[in-house]
């Protein structure tokens, strides 16, 4: 853990049961600049009092972990601190519990034996707001998710950002792809959750290629 934290830093909590995990994750994570590692912990309970405590902007979270486990955890943090960033961790991309995950609020998931470029893109792309999922799994993860029966149409603003969401834009990318404001981009993008009655941007994305209405580029 890094005991002084760049205020421009991107801080992040790592939380696995196997020590061996967190110990790569934060030594990989500590030698890049413009990241810090705040915390580490063995489960989701620890992982919900650090979160508290820490005020962590991503979260990488494995999903199988005793006491309290990576969905759950989840769950909680985002219904109590809705604006940190969720990335699951799992060691096997077919599990079920990833879908799960995403519905408990993650943003989306990685592979435990990924490449580091891909652990620092997906860290930097929750930051900024952005949907990072394969092609592939985003079509499996859209099929599992449960939606409401019945939505309220969207407008047709509503209807493009929701399609640039899919693309994988931040809210100023699509700001500037559409000519309009941030602040526009947000309370068409609440509207648009409320409406599909979603929570995050991922699910949004994924509702969206279930129906049809998008689909998920290659990031």
């Amino acid at each position: 853990m890094n005991d002084a934290t760049p205020s421009l830093a991107i801080r992040v909590l790592v939380v696995d049961d196997h020590w061996v995990v967190r110990e790569g994750l934060r030594r990989y994570l500590t030698d890049e600049p413009g990241l810090v590692v705040i915390g580490e912990a063995s489960n989701g309970n620890q992982a919900i009092a650090l979160a508290r405590e820490l005020k962590p902007d991503v979260i990488l979270m494995d999903i199988l972990m005793p006491q309290m486990d990576g969905i759950e955890a989840t769950a909680r943090i985002k219904a109590e601190m809705p604006k940190v960033e969720i990335i699951a961790l799992t060691s096997v991309l077919q599990d079920h519990s990833v879908s799960q995950a995403i519905q408990a609020g993650a943003t989306g998931y990685l592979l435990k034996d990924t490449n580091g470029a891909e652990l620092l893109r997906a860290i930097r792309s929750a930051v900024d707001g952005k949907v990072q999922l394969s092609p592939e799994a985003a079509t499996r993860l859209a099929k599992e998710l449960r939606f409401p029966d019945h939505v309220e149409r969207l407008t047709d603003r509503e209807t493009e950002i929701l399609k640039s969401v899919a693309d994988g834009l931040s809210n100023k990318e699509i700001a500037r792809r559409l000519s309009i404001t941030e602040k526009t981009v947000k309370a068409h993008l609440n509207n648009v959750f409320a409406k599909l009655g979603v929570h995050s941007r991922t699910q949004a994305a994924l509702h969206a290629i279930r129906t049809g209405l998008a689909s998920l580029k290659s990031q």
